[in-house]
């Protein structure tokens, strides 16, 4: 049986755990290690059960608790080349826990779990695909400024996504950023919109998803019933009925969102 928890999930820290009996892996550690434990307990998950972290980016809203957590319990980490030049740059990566470059895929406590390359603007951010032992998929995709064409092969089919819906386009255009990072935001290497997110959902349940999970919103460009709507109404207009085709739930930082599959 798989088990999906959002544990934290917005523009301030990200953490996603995915496993079953036989454990599981953490995808992203962004906020601090004691909250990640915390929140992991509160799941019955001990740290012991996690075979790695896979992380998606260098970004400190998904590698914030990474150095401490996996020193801490000998946890191995798995990311791109990219990404592990920028860690070691930034001095997360230590010597204290083994990081290996991810590349077509790692098999970690009975899971494959297999990235594809996003668009974001760093060295080289990637999603992940993990397959459970019972052949359920779950995919997590978030700060990429478009779906690409790999993004899309990953997630098609799959049996939950966790896909980002990080602002709503009106409240960043006339909100108190300044011009040039409202502009890296609404890029190709920036961040989904609700509308962009909505127009791939869609797409999604067409090819046999049934779980959606929202995620990585702004706190400054967005609000969860904003997201949830403008995903909704898309489901809508392609005649898709809600806890029927599909199941849509918004994730957040405040509690963890849970799926049994």
């Amino acid at each position: 049986m798989a088990r999906f928890c959002s544990l934290f999930s917005s523009s301030s820290g990200n953490c996603t755990y995915i496993g079953s009996s036989s454990g599981g892996v953490l995808i992203d550690a962004g906020v601090s290690a004691k909250q990640i434990s915390l929140r992991l307990s509160g799941i019955g998950v001990s740290e012991k059960d996690i075979g790695a972290v896979f992380v998606t980016h260098e970004h400190s809203d998904h590698v914030k608790g990474l150095r401490v957590f996996a020193s801490k319990y000998n946890i191995p980490v798995y990311a791109t080349e990219g990404t592990i030049r920028e860690l070691e740059k930034m001095g997360i990566i230590n010597g204290k826990f083994p990081v290996i470059p991810i590349g077509d895929g790692i098999e970690c406590n009975g899971q494959l779990v297999v990235p594809f390359h996003t668009s974001h603007d760093v060295a080289e951010s990637c999603g992940y695909s993990v397959t459970t032992g019972d052949g359920r998929k779950i995919c997590v995709a978030t700060d990429t400024g478009i779906v690409t064409d790999e993004m899309r092969a990953a997630l098609t089919g799959c049996d939950l996504a966790l896909v980002e819906s990080n602002h709503d386009i009106g409240m960043l255009r006339n909100g108190s950023y300044p011009y040039l990072l409202k502009r890296r935001i609404l890029s190709d290497v920036g961040h989904l919109s609700n509308i962009a997110c909505g127009d791939f959902v869609t797409e999604l349940v067409k090819s046999g998803t049934t779980r959606l999970v929202l995620g990585h919103l702004s706190k400054e460009n967005n609000i969860p019933s904003l997201a949830y709507r403008t995903s909704k109404s898309a489901l809508d207009c392609m005649g898709a009925t809600e806890n029927r085709d599909y199941i849509l739930k918004v994730a957040g930082s405040d509690e963890p969102e849970m799926a049994v599959l």
